[in-house]
């Protein structure tokens, strides 16, 4: 898919509180098992918040993303990323086990997953030493309904949308269970074409520019995982896990006009940019595992074995066009030819053993070896039509890491309503960067080893039945996505690009979370974090060599500061016909950064300084209603509210959105009739003015409104019973790919 300027990454942490859109390393098997649905849907447990989904009607006919959406404490604003309240990101876990995709697989994967097959939704805002998940990341653990019997069923889901263009998806989810074997599979496929339009400016005292056009971009997806799981005997069980995922974007375009005006001399030149890519990717991954139960009270030991192949085949062509006032095509000027492969090879390995001590005392104890090998072989071509020069850049970029970790957990009950956690997590990363093309000696060997002590502690304490307080602070890092590493352009137009950066260095996060909770019905959660030396994209712009430029460049930018505080509800009303969740809060972030040197080509722009804070309200509401009595029709009302907001860019302006949905049950079948962004109001602004006289304006409009159509139909044995839950060597990976 293609990524032009930085929607998702606008919305980092901040949107994602307006709560209620390329792995990480974990061993929570232990703490996640199945419950009864019982009448508290939503409840606080030590560490986390568990909302019981298993017999709601929000699940009928929805999609495991659809439904996460609507989660407690989770939010989308671009219907691609999830996350949590206060928190930079959500992990994927599912029964337990990190979902073992690239951020793009995984987006595909939920929208094509039954919500039916879903038992509840566990939150875990602050994951311990345990877990190994990136910065101020959070878990979102997606636990599947349990059967109690031998069989076979599943459920056909198929889906037409209509945005500003048309789109399809289909999927089937299959449960086999006989004896001690469980099996489970799905396959789903889809197909759309995203439309963006955009308005960008940019200019200082002596020029301006504007850009304007639209960009198109099909994909077609199909991908599917298949979980086997054989109980040796009471104490021994293996496993073995596949996932796979192909995505192919032809054809993608980018139609933009151009107008630099010199305000010295009051002339403007004009131009076209004509862009076309060609774009494949395939994620495969596997995974062994082994079990092994060495006592009555709990304790087991658990391995895991993976290893992951993620490739990705890009070609773009990029024309620089004259043209004039009326945007007549008036012939070549500049043509740009890209070629940039990526091929990343994983193996993961962990190890993790849960001690359960009398006296309601455990111990875990575990580690982690990751090795990685990316190749990067990019072919860069740039030919002027008017020198009649052709310029060769071709930079071939290698990059080895290998990460070793371990980890240390204690937790303590020291009565009933009082609990504790204290922990911490020791890694260490030495990786080596290399590109056999770059005429920069600094290029040619990049080499960086770092280790650090992540400390970690968590109590918990139910004052009565209806009171209960918590408290947490988890400190992490974040190191940068392997693309973000690979030091290639990615050109919008020939002055305005994304730069990637071989040298960005991984960052530091410190968290602290408190929560009080009510009646199993109403919160109030107040948390701060910082990131020191924080990963982002940031812009420089300025004159060189004659042309005003803009550069967006991967880069540590300083640090950041997130506070927020948050007052939630989760409730049902009149004998259950409503259910509701709305949430309430203010945010503030504090940004203190400033770059001026482009590291690549080491060119000095004017000084881009952004320590600047804001304070923002954030509202969300999910409402559900049932409409007849026989609970077989029910409206969805949601509707979510974020206020400007400072980031790294700029000033965000507002965004807001409401969603509505009509829903039939009938016998085994569920129709649903979706309407998000009713008022079209989710479209991005961003505006930053500098004390320089540079200024920069982003509008983008993702025609987020559309309409979706669903049909769903489950069928076989009710009762069959899921596969065991299984984590995966590999998952700290998943998320650093594209």
């Amino acid at each position: 898919m293609k990524k032009i300027i930085l929607t998702s990454l606008f919305l980092t942490g901040f949107a994602v509180f307006a709560q209620e859109k390329t792995p990480s390393d974990a061993v929570k098997t232990q703490d996640i098992k199945e419950v009864t649905v019982t009448k508290k849907v939503f409840r606080k447990e030590s560490d986390r918040f568990v909302y019981d989904v298993a017999a709601s009607p929000v699940a009928k006919g929805n999609t495991a993303f659809g439904l996460l959406k609507e989660t407690p404490l989770v939010s989308s604003t671009d219907d691609k990323t999830l996350r949590i309240a206060g928190k930079s990101n959500a992990v994927i876990y599912l029964n337990g086990r990190i979902t073992q995709m690239d951020a793009e697989s995984l987006t595909e994967f939920l929208k094509n997953t039954p919500a039916e097959n879903i038992q509840k939704i566990e939150v875990i805002t602050m994951p311990g030493s345990e877990y190994k998940v990136e910065s101020t990341d959070g878990i979102i653990n997606i636990v599947l309904k349990k059967k109690t019997s031998n069989g076979l069923n599943g459920n056909m889901r198929l889906s037409n949308n209509q945005s500003y263009y048309n789109a399809t998806g289909a999927g089937v989810s299959l449960n086999y269970r006989k004896d001690k074997l469980g099996v489970n599979a799905n396959i789903n496929s889809s197909e759309n074409i995203q439309e963006q339009y955009y308005i960008l400016r940019n200019g200082n005292s002596a020029a301006t520019n504007q850009t304007e056009g639209r960009v198109t971009d099909p994909n077609r997806n199909l991908g599917g995982y298949l979980n086997i799981d054989y109980q040796l005997n009471d104490n021994n069980s293996l496993a073995l896990t596949y996932n796979s995922r192909a995505n192919k974007s032809y054809n993608s375009t980018v139609s933009l006009f151009n107008s630099t005006t010199n305000l010295l001399d009051n002339t403007t030149d004009y131009t076209w940019t004509k862009n076309k890519e060609d774009a494949r990717s395939y994620n495969n991954s596997l995974n062994l595992n082994y079990e092994l139960k060495t006592d009555s009270l709990g304790s087991k030991l658990n391995l895991n074995a993976a290893g992951l192949n993620f490739k990705r085949f890009q070609t773009s062509t990029h024309f620089t066009l004259a043209s004039d006032e009326q945007a007549n095509n008036n012939g070549n000027l500049l043509r740009i030819s890209q070629d940039q492969p990526q091929i990343i090879d994983n193996f993961s390995a962990t190890a993790d053993y849960i001690q359960k001590l009398k006296k309601d005392f455990t111990i875990a104890v575990g580690g982690n070896f990751n090795k990685t090998k990316t190749d990067n072989d990019t072919k860069y071509d740039e030919y002027n039509y008017i020198t009649e020069i052709s310029e060769l850049q071709p930079n071939h970029f290698r990059y080895d890491e290998n990460i070793y970790g371990a980890y240390l957990t204690v937790e303590k009950i020291f009565s009933p309503k009082f609990s504790a956690k204290a922990g911490a997590r020791y890694e260490m990363t030495k990786s080596v960067g290399k590109s056999d093309n770059a005429q920069d000696e600094n290029l040619r060997n990049i080499e960086r080893d770092y280790d650090k002590l992540l400390p970690y502690f968590s109590f918990n304490y139910a004052i009565n039945d209806k009171n209960n307080i918590s408290y947490a602070f988890s400190s992490r890092m974040r190191r940068p996505s392997f693309w973000e590493l690979n030091p290639v352009k990615n050109v919008l137009t020939e002055f305005n690009y994304i730069q990637n950066n071989p040298f960005v260095k991984a960052s530091t996060s410190y968290s602290h979370e408190f929560t009080y909770m009510f009646k199993n019905s109403y919160f109030f959660i107040v948390n701060h974090s910082l990131k020191k030396d924080d990963i982002t994209q940031v812009p420089l712009q300025g004159v060189i060599n004659g042309q005003n430029q803009l550069r967006y460049i991967r880069t540590n930018f300083g640090d950041r500061q997130e506070m927020s505080a948050m007052l939630g509800m989760q409730k049902s009303f009149f004998k259950g016909w409503l259910s509701t969740n709305f949430n309430i809060g203010m945010q503030r972030n504090i940004n203190d950064g400033s770059l001026s040197q482009d590291p690549i080509t080491g060119d000095i722009f004017p000084l881009y300084e952004n320590h600047t804070a804001s304070n923002s309200l954030l509202i969300q509401t999910n409402n559900n209603l049932q409409l007849d009595k026989k609970k077989t029709w029910f409206l969805g009302v949601n509707y979510w509210y974020v206020d400007k907001q400072q980031i790294e860019l700029g000033l965000l302006n507002e965004l807001m959105s409401l969603d509505l949905t009509v829903k039939k049950l009938w016998n085994d079948w569920t129709f649903s009739l979706a309407v998000e962004d009713v008022l079209g109001t989710n479209k991005i602004t961003i505006t930053d003015y500098q004390e320089n006289g540079n200024y920069n304006y982003v509008n983008q409009n993702p025609y987020n409104r559309n309409v979706e159509f669903t049909i769903v139909y489950n069928f076989g044995n009710k009762k069959v019973k899921k596969v065991r839950d299984i984590e995966s060597a590999d998952k700290d990976i998943k998320s650093r790919t594209r």
